[in-house]
């Protein structure tokens, strides 16, 4: 049984909202997609991807506004209040040494859509074939979130999650000088002594090379990896909760990911 279907039937007269057709929570899930939403979403898919994604998160919300819209519940210039808050993000990262991309898409800081395109020219090739080169690793994973979040400060609970992602992908808990977690640590302290938040150090300064600084343990992302990195970002949260769009929910978005296409091998 679909996402879709497992919900609750909408009362007659609601509008479609963002958690009767995305995966979110909050008050993002209780916001009625509007059509200016989704004209901000199509923007982003066409000027990253090229094109509008036939059955992705623009596209189902297109369809979404505009039933809400012929049913008079939002007006044709509406734009919802998280969406002129926090805007949409449409990412891509590449998949190391594959021509994979890595695409995902968030709306609020909360992902409504996340796939693999295969490199071009590989979409004849057998399932089997660009299911092994499209695998995520973690290192992939802290990339894309460098991207999606890329421009939040880096606090506590990001680091304990850098640290956690990074002893998954090396296998040791030694955390190394100049690494990834050493680096978030670094900013996560240094953060706390600053007042503003343009002056303090990105989460896109510390991850968007995490590749790189990962190089040696190009581990695919597992349900484990995510639960571990889950784990430590929720531990530094008073709320004992993740952050829309964190380092553990790119974690674990990578991780589903990796386990669906496991089903396909």
């Amino acid at each position: 049984m679909s996402q879709e279907q497992q919900r609750k039937p909408r009362k007659e007269r609601e509008p479609i909202k963002y958690g009767d057709v995305f995966n979110v929570s909050g008050n993002l899930a209780s916001k009625p997609v509007a059509p200016r939403d989704a004209a901000m979403m199509q923007a982003g898919e066409q000027t990253v991807l090229g094109e509008t994604q036939k059955t992705g998160p623009a596209a189902v919300m297109q369809s979404a506004a505009t039933r809400n819209e012929r049913a008079g519940l939002v007006g044709h210039s509406d734009l919802s209040d998280v969406a002129a808050d926090k805007g949409v993000t449409v990412a891509e990262t590449d998949v190391h040494g594959t021509g994979s991309r890595i695409i995902i898409e968030s709306m609020a800081g909360q992902v409504v859509g996340q796939r693999v395109q295969p490199p071009p020219g590989k979409q004849t090739e057998t399932a089997v074939e660009v299911i092994q080169q499209s695998k995520i690793t973690i290192g992939e994973a802290l990339e894309a979130c460098a991207q999606s979040v890329g421009n939040r400060p880096v606090d506590q609970r990001d680091a304990a999650a850098i640290q956690a992602a990074e002893a998954r992908a090396t296998g040791s808990n030694v955390i190394t000088p100049g690494g990834l977690a050493a680096t978030a640590q670094s900013a996560a302290d240094y953060n706390a002594r600053v007042d503003r938040d343009e002056d303090k150090i990105m989460l896109r300064d510390v991850l968007t090379d995490a590749t790189t600084k990962l190089s040696a343990a190009h581990k695919v992302a597992t349900q484990q990896d995510a639960d571990a990195v889950v784990s430590a970002e929720r531990r530094n949260n008073p709320f004992l909760a993740t952050q829309p769009g964190g380092v553990a929910a790119s974690v674990a978005a990578a991780a589903r990911l990796n386990e669906r296409l496991n089903l396909l091998s």
